[in-house]
């Protein structure tokens, strides 16, 4: 992925710290089979050591961190050595966990409830770390750079990248985190610490109409049960076929941008019509499963007149 704004990059890698910090923290909650078995604890502790801090945090410290001191935010005092403290507090409890995970096995129960509680401790400094850097220090930052220094911090990070894992060191880092989470029982999607009902009120909370129409091209979901919507539809309509909930002219459009979406050669569709003095968006999206598998289509369909008329701000607190 290419980035246009620094800002964006650094949060991006954050997301990638977060995925290995979560495989350690289902390591150190399993930690009797882990000291046994340290691999994979070792590999997102490596992950975190050698892209986490001598790659991500490296950008920071030689880069970030001094053109925003520059800019007058200040180190001693102020924000930017409290991130700097936290950086080496950081390094130095994954340090240490390296050093003692492969004597875990050997390991009394108090000292692997020590390791525990110095693993949770790294993962509690990192996360509030990374939010405050996310929420705070890069919005802080953003203000006081331009276009200019925005190049030059792009161009930066690609040499550290460069000068640390090659030209392909983008590919790299990603390789490296699969192999972190490959075979961990962790959480991956974020939607599995929802339950079956939260879901459902989510979907019918939602301001759009949704409709889903699974890989069999047949209608399986739709949001707004028994509620007022755009284009009315009652249960009967679950189980019929795309190709039937649609007039005949239009059978052919519907059955084009279904195979665009199954053979790849199209991302979306959109349309809008005028509809009971409102204008009226419907868009059209590609389900896929996380290893590409085309499962369906979802069908997004929103009263957008009062949108088209929005002018000026109102701020969250207006």
């Amino acid at each position: 992925m290419e980035f246009t704004r620094w800002d964006d990059f650094l949060v991006a890698e954050h997301e990638m710290i977060e995925r290995s910090m979560a495989v350690l923290k289902s390591c150190l909650e399993n930690l009797d089979e882990s000291a046994v078995n340290p691999v994979q604890m070792m590999r997102a502790m490596d992950f975190l050591l050698e892209f986490g801090d001598k790659v991500h945090n490296r950008k920071e410290e030689e880069l970030l961190f001094p053109l925003m001191q520059e800019r007058g935010i200040p180190v001693e005092g102020g924000p930017l050595g409290v991130m700097l403290m936290e950086h080496q507090a950081e390094r130095e409890l994954l340090g240490a966990m390296m050093m003692q995970a492969k004597g875990l096995k050997d390991a009394s129960g108090t000292e692997i409830e020590e390791y525990r509680s110095k693993g949770l401790e790294y993962l509690q400094i990192r996360a509030e770390h990374i939010w405050k850097e996310n929420d705070v220090l890069f919005k802080m930052g953003a203000k006081v750079t331009g276009d200019e220094d925005n190049t030059a911090l792009l161009e930066g990070f690609a040499r550290i990248d460069s000068e640390t894992y090659g030209a392909t060191a983008r590919d790299k880092f990603q390789q490296m985190l699969k192999e972190v989470e490959e075979g961990a029982r962790i959480r991956t999607r974020l939607i599995e610490n929802l339950s079956y009902d939260q879901i459902h009120a989510i979907m019918e909370a939602m301001p759009f109409e949704v409709t889903f129409v699974d890989a069999d091209d047949v209608v399986a979901y739709f949001n707004r049960l028994d509620r007022e919507k755009l284009f009315p539809r009652t249960r009967s309509v679950i189980g019929r076929t795309v190709t039937k909930c649609h007039p005949e002219k239009s059978v052919d459009t519907v059955h084009a941008i279904v195979d665009g979406f199954k053979n790849k050669t199209r991302e979306s569709a959109e349309f809008w019509i005028d509809f009971r003095d409102d204008k009226i968006l419907i868009r059209y999206f590609p389900v896929y499963d996380d290893h590409g598998a085309y499962m369906g289509v979802l069908e997004v369909t929103q009263a957008i007149g009062w949108i088209q008329v929005i002018e000026g701000q109102k701020r969250l607190l207006d």
